[in-house]
């Protein structure tokens, strides 16, 4: 049998095994492991499973994945989160629809800390839900803004998503999470412009909240004052050369831990417990990684990449038309599949072809991560959108996917704002100071 034909039958057997509901990880372990047993023998198999753990968990880059995720769950369980949504609420929560448009910002700060979409929706949802339901917001309105705000935390830095890309195509992660920055503002703006267009047309979409004293918006934002120094201190630092991501990772920790201690907010039962899931989260992406260094030699043995690659490459049309084409792959795949498993099982496909043509993988970095953020909302798997109806049962599936079309929508137009202007997502890696 061909390699060609081992590596497409690979491939299908991984998207039975994914359907039957098995673990990513465990899937890819199987075929990659299996699949170069096939090609190349069972003692090479082994090999690869003896070491390719032990190079991956040796690597120094990746400590910042525990240290971030540490930082944005002492920031939950401690409840310095609220703070970011409180102060937003306390500004623009009297207006209409500004309940969920501090929720968003509430979400983008979160993300700042966190890394994690699932946690800035689960965090997020929890402290703003109650409330807009409690002002007789549309449902629709309260748990699409949580869905879609969620999102942020995989485009804003620090992302896990952007590690995992490093991780995969050896890029940097101090660049990639630079380059989130200003397309994860600008996706946050065009967020708050939809609830803002929303509540124009139907007002009764999102009645204006309670107004706050002067007193009481000082009060809010100076709450929000040492967390908001915390992103400050760490993408600072990053940027001006100060700190490498990793340095960066283990300042924007201790600085959180700090001010819980300082607080008194702190304990040894919250530390525990955002202990206890930091390793959760950090084990199972470690393990999608460890599993990904076993697909990638896999593929990489069947030459399904370089031909893929050479298709795409020799086709007779512009760059951004085979750009556009990914993309399109990734819009699809995205309604089936968790984002994590996508990047894993397409970079070795598709960041060849980007090579080839050129084009900037920073930028392509980022147009990747915006379009897993859309899969994230999109049915019928939409992660976020599970994880909302979590959080109000008594609301219908349908209405949260209904909720989440116009943030979609704005998803997309971000999207092609990016392609057209890649300068919004390279200006500030290529202007960083090394």
């Amino acid at each position: 049998m061909s390699e060609l034909a081992i590596g497409i039958i690979g491939m299908a057997s991984l998207f039975v095994l994914l359907g039957f509901r098995i673990p990513v990880a465990f899937s890819m372990f199987v075929v990659g492991f299996l699949g170069i047993a096939a090609m190349r023998g069972f003692n090479v198999a082994v090999n690869y499973l003896a070491s390719e753990p032990f190079t991956l968990g040796a690597s120094a880059e990746l400590v910042v994945v525990p240290l971030f995720i540490l930082m944005g769950n002492v920031a939950t369980e401690t409840g310095m989160s609220r703070r970011l949504y409180d102060a937003a609420y306390a500004i623009i929560g009297s207006v209409r629809g500004g309940l969920a448009s501090a929720t968003i910002i509430g979400c983008g700060g979160f993300a700042a800390l966190s890394g994690s979409s699932v946690a800035s929706a689960l965090t997020m949802g929890r402290v703003s839900l109650g409330e807009m339901e409690r002002f007789g917001y549309d449902n629709r309105l309260s748990t699409g803004s949580v869905a879609a705000g969620g999102t942020l935390g995989i485009l804003i830095p620090p992302s896990t998503g952007f590690v995992i890309y490093a991780i995969l195509t050896q890029e940097s992660i101090g660049r990639l999470f630079l380059a989130g920055v200003l397309p994860g503002l600008l996706l946050l703006a065009m967020f708050v412009l939809t609830i803002i267009l929303m509540c124009w047309i139907w007002p009764e979409m999102g009645p204006a909240g309670p107004r706050t004293t002067l007193t009481e918006k000082m009060r809010a934002m100076i709450g929000a004052v040492p967390i908001l120094s915390v992103i400050v201190v760490t993408i600072g630092g990053i940027y001006t050369g100060i700190f490498s991501p990793t340095e960066a990772s283990a300042v924007g920790a201790g600085l959180i831990i700090a001010i819980g201690l300082i607080s008194r907010t702190l304990t040894l039962r919250v530390f525990w417990n955002a202990a206890k899931s930091s390793v959760t989260t950090t084990a199972t992406v470690m393990l999608i990684l460890i599993a990904a260094h076993m697909i990638i030699p896999f593929l990489a043995l069947t030459h399904i990449p370089q031909q893929l690659g050479a298709f795409l490459s020799g086709l007779d049309v512009p760059p951004l038309v085979v750009l556009g084409l990914i993309l399109f792959c990734y819009l699809i795949l995205g309604c089936f599949l968790e984002g994590f498993a996508m990047l894993v099982l397409t970079m070795p496909i598709f960041f060849p072809v980007i090579q080839q043509l050129g084009l900037d993988p920073i930028w392509f970095g980022v147009l990747v991560v915006l379009t897993l953020e859309m899969g994230l909302i999109s049915p019928p798997v939409g992660v976020n959108v599970f994880i909302v109806k979590s959080l109000v049962p008594h609301v219908t599936l349908g209405t949260i996917f209904r909720g989440v079309v116009p943030f979609w929508i704005a998803m997309m137009v971000t999207l092609g704002l990016l392609v057209a202007f890649p300068q919004i997502a390279l200006y500030l890696p290529n202007t960083m100071i090394n």
